[in-house]
């Protein structure tokens, strides 16, 4: 069976509602979808999985969460994420999307295969963003390997 892992950090709610239409777009027939809020997650949740979903909010000046998530993706440099479909998402208040920008890069850097442009939504996630969560989930099963 595939395996697709949803690991994300959320501080207000609103990626986390992401992180959970992802998983229900993922879930499709003959697919294990794991829900994992980062700090329960693992390196094996990563690496025991066939495709992956990060998800983080823009924080400060536009960076990954600092206590939880920058240090979980830091650890993560090194392991062999070469072809690992991926897809990130996250949601923000402000800005213009450069903390996914910059880190869709840095995932390219190790390698991964980023199944789609990292998906970004302002504030809580209303119906139409919920369904590009969901096509997003689904693509990322589709691509799992």
């Amino acid at each position: 069976m595939k395996k697709v892992s949803v690991i994300y950090w959320s501080g207000t709610g609103n990626t986390q509602k992401m992180a959970e239409a992802i998983a229900e777009g993922a879930s499709l027939d003959g697919v294990a979808v794991s829900l994992i809020s980062v700090d329960k997650a693992s390196h094996e949740d990563v690496l025991n999985s066939n495709a992956l979903a990060l998800g983080c909010p823009s924080m400060g000046d536009e960076a990954l969460e600092e206590e939880e998530m920058e240090p979980f993706i830091h650890s993560l440099e090194g392991e062999n994420l070469a072809g690992k479909p991926l897809a990130l998402f996250g949601s923000y208040d402000w800005g213009d999307g450069q903390w996914m920008r910059d880190w869709t890069e840095r995932m390219k850097n190790q390698g991964a295969a980023l199944v789609d442009n990292g998906l970004i939504i302002q504030s809580t996630p209303d119906d139409a963003g919920e369904a590009k969560c969901k096509e997003l989930g689904a693509k990322l099963a589709s691509a799992a390997r």
